[in-house]
């Protein structure tokens, strides 16, 4: 994780945004430090001299042998999340990957926007305002991402052939979008600590990498930063993101199943519980 982590935190030190990989820790809050650190997960003991640092991390409790997870510390309010995250994975992976969108999100997010208000304003567009607002009106929004929608400007809403909300997400979220690729990281670390840091640490790598795709077949330049676009305004470079869109489908799949597996664990964990309370 320091892959990530430690360039980040040298960056703010000295007050230097990156359009690109900053999101993954400011949309996502989950700390850099926390990153770094390994967890067990549930239903596993440390032994050795080592373990007891452990019961200074919130969680944590002594048993035989060592220091595991307090299972107590799996609130109703872990559950209903836990139920929310399987509910709405488990919903994701029943359905084909759509691979039409493009990225167009990213356009729809500057379209007819002052210069003076683009979220990115440290990059240029590579087409100008004028050929970004002319992609955005040429090629069709299909964006079903209720957090990537929350953010298109008040004239590209209504180009949009979706109208998702947070009530409908669980209706629209689809395998083939990045940003619900991305948001497995996000799921994971809700659960925090009750999964074990290998998952969350693939979930954050993936991430990484899409949110990379994400930037190039955006409408910013990022050559200064060394990066070529994905120009989604030619036919090649939409067969281009739709390739690679797939590619991280298939490779977030398992992740997707790993997680509702988690959920699935936690929540018979908590079922036990509850019934050897009951007796």
């Amino acid at each position: 994780m320091r892959t990530w982590t430690e360039p980040h935190q040298q960056r703010r030190s000295r007050g230097v945004k990156h359009p690109v990989l900053d999101f993954l820790f400011t949309y996502y809050s989950y700390r850099p430090s926390y990153l770094e650190r390994w967890q067990p997960g549930p239903g596993v003991v440390l032994a050795g001299a080592a373990a007891a640092q452990f019961l200074h991390r919130q969680g944590y409790h002594e048993v035989r042998g060592g220091v595991a997870l307090d299972p107590a510390g799996f609130t109703e309010r872990y559950a209903g999340t836990a139920e929310f995250v399987r509910s709405l994975l488990e919903a994701t992976a029943s359905r084909a990957p759509r691979l039409s969108c493009f990225g167009l999100h990213e356009w729809a997010m500057v379209y007819r926007q002052p210069a003076d208000q683009v979220r990115h304003d440290q990059l240029p567009l590579r087409l100008g305002s004028a050929g970004t607002d002319e992609v955005v009106e040429t090629l069709d929004v299909r964006c079903g991402h209720y957090d990537a929608f929350r953010f298109f400007t008040a004239p590209a809403r209504p180009r949009n052939e979706l109208l998702p909300t947070r009530e409908t997400q669980l209706d629209l979220e689809q395998p083939g979008c990045l940003h619900a690729n991305m948001d497995l990281f996000k799921w994971a670390y809700k659960l925090d600590p009750f999964v074990h840091s290998e998952l969350l640490g693939d979930c954050f790598a993936l991430a990484a990498e899409i949110r990379l795709l994400d930037m190039r077949a955006s409408p910013y330049d990022l050559a200064e930063l060394g990066h070529s676009p994905v120009r989604i305004e030619t036919a090649e470079g939409r067969a281009e993101y739709a390739r690679t869109q797939a590619s991280f489908a298939r490779r977030a799949a398992p992740l997707r199943n790993r997680l509702v597996a988690q959920c699935n664990h936690l929540l018979a964990l908590k079922n036990q519980s509850g019934v050897a309370e009951n007796n």
